[in-house]
């Protein structure tokens, strides 16, 4: 087992933890069929939205704090929305007619966005999945168009999912084919969770581990690993389960015994603000609030993740309008967490009313912090003391509003010197309204 301690990400990895936060965003046949899962050769007749604004999404989306987008430009019915010159079962033989992963790239670049795809390996449309390197010349087809004709691209997902079955059509994916393909086109994306950059946090409900681990065995990569557990079935109801299996992947204690490569694999947290992935007309009274977008967020970015939200366009091609406050108020919610007043930990400039406590690793050169502690005081008192594992790219603790002028940060274990950036006490002041 190499040294832990001496993982490093890469700069594409390292870029994309700046992100934080962006928008995942299912629309296609399923939308207009009302599934989950289409199940392939639906009539391109039936996709045409009468009002779709990508500039609209995206600006919902940077409203709520979001700095990415990654559109489903091909989900598992095999629906293609560009005008793919490898196939008729796409927007160029319905009567929409447009290029919409055009527009949304567009949409993005001019509202400073970054713009990424999904591309499901499984199509139940393509005659030519299941049959070995054939598929796989399709797919790296694809893959080129939407790597070579829409702008950078800061992330390329692939997912596991295969819903098949026992007696239906089985490809094995040619996985190093299609991420040297990506290397070479787009060398600045990172290829998330079929992938080895970025790695599928285990569940598709928003659940984050109480302490995620970047370095973790590199035995994590195999895509076996997400497609057992990924959605299987046509089922809305999918993205509120939570597995709650695995949950320690890089303590010392998950390593004992371990002797195999390590690699930095950070985690991405990724949920729909709906019960499904796509737009359903019955899940309109189902939209997660702002308040618990925000939580999902403090969770996810505040420890150690990404965090990857699913909003789904209706069938019209508009955000369905409770989604669009959801966002709008969670966008509120985040600014005004951002722009709180951020004190370095010591003695404060008098009693300041403390919401959280920040703390940051200088991840470049690695993670290393495996056990600390917070301890705030007021006039020489101890009035809270919290104890937490991994610290990583930012590590957020909440704190019950309680009134500090002195905080301490104390590490406990370490993989060699710990490199910790900063750590913040997030307050206002005792004042203040």
């Amino acid at each position: 087992m190499n040294d832990p301690a001496s993982v490093r990400p890469s700069a594409r990895q390292l870029h994309w933890q700046g992100l934080e936060f962006y928008a995942f965003v299912h629309f296609g046949m399923n939308t207009m069929t009302d599934r989950e899962w289409g199940l392939g050769h639906e009539d391109p007749a039936l996709f045409d939205p009468p009002d779709v604004d990508a500039a609209s999404w995206v600006a919902a989306f940077s409203d709520a704090g979001m700095r990415g987008v990654i559109l489903t430009a091909k989900h598992h019915d095999g629906f293609c929305l560009w005008p793919s010159t490898w196939t008729t079962h796409s927007v160029a033989s319905s009567p929409w007619g447009r290029d919409l992963v055009r527009e949304v790239s567009d949409a993005c670049a001019a509202a400073g966005l970054e713009f990424g795809v999904y591309l499901s390996p499984w199509d139940r449309t393509d005659v030519r999945y299941g049959s070995g390197t054939a598929y796989d010349d399709y797919f790296v087809a694809q893959l080129t168009e939407l790597l070579t004709g829409y702008g950078p691209v800061f992330s390329v997902w692939l997912d596991g999912a295969n819903g098949e079955g026992p007696d239906g059509r089985r490809q094995f994916y040619d996985w190093d084919r299609y991420h040297a393909v990506i290397r070479e086109l787009q060398p600045d994306a990172v290829i998330s969770v079929c992938g080895p950059d970025v790695r599928w946090c285990g569940n598709e409900a928003g659940h984050t581990r109480a302490d995620e681990w970047s370095v973790v065995p590199a035995s994590l990569r195999e895509a076996e690993f997400v497609a057992s557990r990924s959605q299987r079935a046509d089922d809305g109801e999918f993205s509120r389960l939570v597995r709650s299996d695995a949950e320690d992947l890089g303590s010392s204690t998950a390593l004992t015994g371990y002797d195999g490569e390590l690699v930095w694999y950070p985690a991405e947290v990724n949920t729909s603000i709906r019960p499904g992935w796509f737009h359903h007309p019955a899940q309109d009274s189902s939209v997660r609030s702002s308040a618990e977008l925000f939580t999902l967020w403090r969770a996810a970015v505040g420890g150690n993740s990404c965090f990857l939200l699913n909003v789904p366009p209706a069938a019209s091609g508009r955000l369905g309008s409770a989604d669009v406050e959801a966002l709008r108020g969670l966008g509120h919610l985040l600014r005004d967490y951002r722009s709180a007043r951020r004190v370095p930990c010591g003695p404060l400039p008098g009693p300041v009313l403390c919401r959280a406590v920040e703390a940051r690793e200088d991840i470049a050169h690695g993670q290393r912090v495996e056990a600390f502690s917070v301890t705030l005081f007021l006039r020489d008192e101890v009035v809270w003391r919290r104890e937490a594992g991994v610290v990583g790219s930012l590590r957020i603790l909440d704190v019950p509003d309680v009134l500090t002028d002195r905080a301490e940060f104390s590490v406990s274990g370490s993989r060699g010197e710990p490199l910790v950036e900063a750590v913040l006490v997030v307050a206002q002041a005792e004042n203040s309204t």
